[in-house]
């Protein structure tokens, strides 16, 4: 069965940062979401076995699931590298999964975040390319995929070896159109050479492209008053050729309207608009800034319990903001209930899973001597 694109929701409801009230995720908001966006009609949902400590795909079952026809919506999810260690753990958890999210099949299932190293070497020892077509011949899975942080050579590499991928998930925003590490617009190419669907994932930066200094934000509301900052990014990638889905982990109920908004009635970035987009990425790249995208991969297996991506939150708008005495209120208001950048024993746990290579031990150095 191939993907019919045309079918394809152009947003995707991602399930990686979903509302929390007092660290555990708001159902009823979850649920009231869910509703706003298959009310549209769209219902392509991505999840995975990391996301909020395991209970996105729980939280998928309870507001999702149990309350729509199955044949309504499509459920998304991955495999993750770093929990296999021996073939059996395969199979154990992709049933762990089906059973998470009350399902029978999954309409699309990735491998993890394939790069260089171990996540790649992993998925290749034990054969989970060839495991994914059996059960996609079992109906268990729809469609084959995966999700990719790697260099452009080694997505060419995987290509070559395993024509049976369906679609590729790759991160792409327009900020990261020259970004030496990411280097999207190289994969971008890549995937539209071969004529292999995209699916996009992080659009607007981990929330880096949803505000900017009004200078920079008044370029883009001159040309579209009543748009919100966060829809040029959507749109950018939204317009792009070969692009099926975009993924947004949207937070809020506000967040989800304006995000429905934009696909609603969907206008392609006109060319004077790119030429504005153009001008605000130069800009925006003057200014020195951790790119962390706020994924939280971090964050399960940290020791000292720090939350690395608001430290680095902190950071950022000190850096743009030295004098601005509410970053440091806020990091009063995080070291009250997790772990601060002192504590940190450079153990680099967090940098073996960091999706976009930062140097946080290094980061979090700098944090202590503006922090503590």
């Amino acid at each position: 069965m191939s993907i019919n694109v045309d079918k394809m929701p152009k947003l995707g409801f991602g399930l990686m940062r979903l509302p929390e009230s007092d660290g555990v995720i708001d159902h009823q908001q979850v649920c009231n979401m869910v509703d706003s966006y298959m009310k549209t009609g769209m219902n392509y949902f991505d999840t995975a076995y990391v996301y909020h400590s395991g209970l996105s795909e729980v939280e998928a079952r309870e507001a999702l699931v149990k309350r729509y026809p199955r044949d309504s919506f499509m459920l998304a999810t991955k495999l993750p590298a770093w929990e296999i260690h021996k073939a059996d753990d395969v199979e154990r958890l992709f049933n762990e999964q089906l059973e998470r999210a009350g399902v029978d099949y999954f309409d699309f299932y990735l491998l993890h975040s394939i790069e260089e190293g171990n996540n790649y070497d992993t998925y290749e020892k034990f054969d989970c390319f060839d495991w994914c077509m059996k059960r996609k011949e079992e109906g268990r899975i729809r469609h084959f995929g995966f999700s990719f942080h790697g260099s452009p050579e080694l997505l060419e590499q995987v290509l070559d070896k395993h024509p049976e991928v369906e679609f590729v998930q790759i991160q792409l925003n327009y900020l990261d159109r020259t970004n030496p590490v990411v280097r999207s617009q190289a994969l971008y190419e890549i995937l539209r050479d071969r004529n292999i669907p995209i699916i996009v994932m992080e659009p607007v930066r981990g929330g880096m492209l949803a505000g900017f200094e009004p200078e920079i934000e008044a370029l883009l509301r001159k040309r579209q008053p009543n748009r919100s900052v966060t829809s040029w990014a959507l749109r950018y990638v939204a317009s792009l050729p070969g692009v099926m889905t975009v993924l947004s982990g949207m937070s809020n109920e506000e967040q989800m309207e304006d995000n429905i908004k934009t696909f609603t009635d969907f206008e392609p970035l006109a060319d004077d608009e790119l030429q504005i987009i153009n001008e605000v990425t130069e800009k925006v790249l003057g200014m020195p800034q951790i790119g962390c995208t706020a994924c939280r991969y971090c964050c399960d297996g940290c020791p000292a319990m720090i939350s690395i991506p608001d430290v680095f939150r902190t950071i950022n708008t000190l850096r743009r903001y030295p004098d601005d005495w509410r970053s440091k209120n806020f990091y009063e208001g995080l070291v009250a209930r997790s772990g601060k950048a002192s504590d940190c024993i450079a153990c680099g746990q967090c940098e073996s899973v960091c999706p976009q290579h930062l140097p946080v031990i290094e980061l979090m150095k700098e944090a202590v001597s503006v922090l503590w």
